[in-house]
């Protein structure tokens, strides 16, 4: 998979679109336990904003495969998708409008917060 080929956004629409399909991805909740616990989207992961640095390690599997990445809105998940890409993590992608855009478009079983 060519960096390249992926914008460093993609939309809820899509994503729910690479689940539905059984894309070979990953699904990273950068939110706090908290905001996970209120409202989750079924087979993300939790990895908490502040812990990403220290559970890089945990990634390094991942290092070139798809990683799309939430939050509630979408602004700690772009600082987080750019983060990653600056480690070397060319294939991750902010899921624009996080969790909130995933509720009002994709899924309204999800609450709002």
């Amino acid at each position: 998979m060519q960096s390249e080929s992926l914008p460093i956004e993609v939309d809820v629409v899509s994503v729910k679109q690479l689940l539905d399909s059984g894309d070979d991805f990953t699904l990273l909740d950068c939110r706090e336990p908290s905001e996970y616990d209120t409202a989750h989207i079924a087979g993300s992961q939790l990895i908490p904003m502040r812990e990403f640095p220290g559970r890089l390690a945990e990634l390094e599997a991942l290092r070139n495969s798809r990683i799309v990445v939430h939050c509630h809105h979408g602004g700690r998940s772009l600082r987080v998708t750019q983060w990653l890409r600056e480690q070397g993590f060319p294939n991750v992608q902010n899921m624009t409008g996080g969790i909130d855009a995933w509720s009002q478009i994709v899924d309204p079983k999800v609450p709002r917060y």
